[in-house]
């Protein structure tokens, strides 16, 4: 089984308008309403692509109802840890630019903490676990470490998509998988590049460090994949980007995909850049025949 988790959620309210004012009434020409988070959008992504998997996390009030029942809706199970305080929602203003407010997150306490640890402390050997997100201020700057050693613990393959210090702090605990992009590949190297072979340099590096596989997201220029035997580079499709959230968790999902269905690391790979195009090709997050009808545009190369 793949669990999601994704400490702090979010429930995302996009709103669009024409010509936003500062200081005046503005009216929305359209409103969307989405459950957010980069684990949730993982889960999402997988349960379009045809893989059960169940969503962790932390979630609180009528907005952490909300995500419920529109998990519910998806037919994705979830085993969330209640917490008293209203889960997150952040708006997305459309207007020309698209500008981001950000909720604070609820405040979890030590008892919720605990709570979520035995969650983990009871996943198999076969499980696999995606650690998505940010971190609430409300928890310790440590507390992806805390998951990180109960996973290992309990033989979980433990897949990481964070970025900032708790990324810094995971790619030593020998992940299954990090998905870092050339911006947060840069930031754990204290590092800029200006080159795709400066960004190949560094991923793999981690593999030296004992991550097991590396993808680097270019964005539209592509995206790299390592691992002991193997590194590749593939172009990603082209097309016009229209949505700039859930890319990479879809390259998270996608690869995950395929690779629990019995496909090559190099097909997985393949199929995490169709999925992460698609997502950004579209509104929404993907979907299992937009994936497959980009799939054959992925050019993958050996390197």
């Amino acid at each position: 089984m793949i669990y999601t988790c994704t400490l702090n959620p979010s429930v995302d309210y996009i709103v669009e308008v024409d010509h936003f004012q500062i200081g005046e009434l503005n009216r929305a020409l359209s409103a969307t309403t989405f459950p957010g988070g980069k684990g949730i959008n993982v889960s999402r992504v997988l349960r379009r692509l045809g893989v059960p998997n169940t969503a962790l996390g932390f979630i609180g009030g009528f907005t952490g109802a909300f995500i419920e029942h529109e998990l519910q809706s998806e037919n994705i199970q979830f085993d969330f840890v209640k917490v008293p305080e209203d889960t997150r929602i952040n708006i997305k203003l459309k207007s020309g630019k698209e500008t981001e407010i950000n909720g604070k997150g609820p405040t979890i306490s030590f008892d919720s903490q605990k709570e979520m640890l035995k969650k983990i402390q009871c996943l198999r050997p076969d499980d696999f676990l995606v650690l998505a997100g940010s971190i609430p201020s409300s928890l310790s700057v440590r507390f992806y470490e805390q998951i990180m050693d109960v996973a290992k613990k309990a033989q979980v393959k433990v897949i990481v998509d964070t970025s900032g210090p708790a990324l810094k702090r995971l790619m030593n605990d020998q992940p299954f998988l990090m998905k870092p992009n050339h911006r947060e590949l840069g930031e754990l190297f204290d590092t800029v590049f200006h080159s795709k072979r400066e960004a190949a340099i560094y991923g793999r590096r981690l593999v030296e460090w004992g991550v097991k596989h590396v993808i680097v997201s270019l964005a539209g220029e592509g995206a790299f994949f390592f691992d002991k035997e193997t590194a590749l580079f593939a172009e990603a499709p082209k097309g016009a980007v229209r949505n700039s959230v859930g890319a990479g968790d879809s390259m998270v999902a996608g690869f995950l995909a395929a690779y629990t269905s019995g496909k090559s690391v190099e097909e997985s790979f393949a199929y995490s850049v169709a999925s992460g195009s698609a997502t950004a090709f579209s509104q929404d997050l993907c979907t299992k025949e937009n994936v497959e009808r980009l799939l054959g545009q992925v050019k993958i190369m050996r390197i």
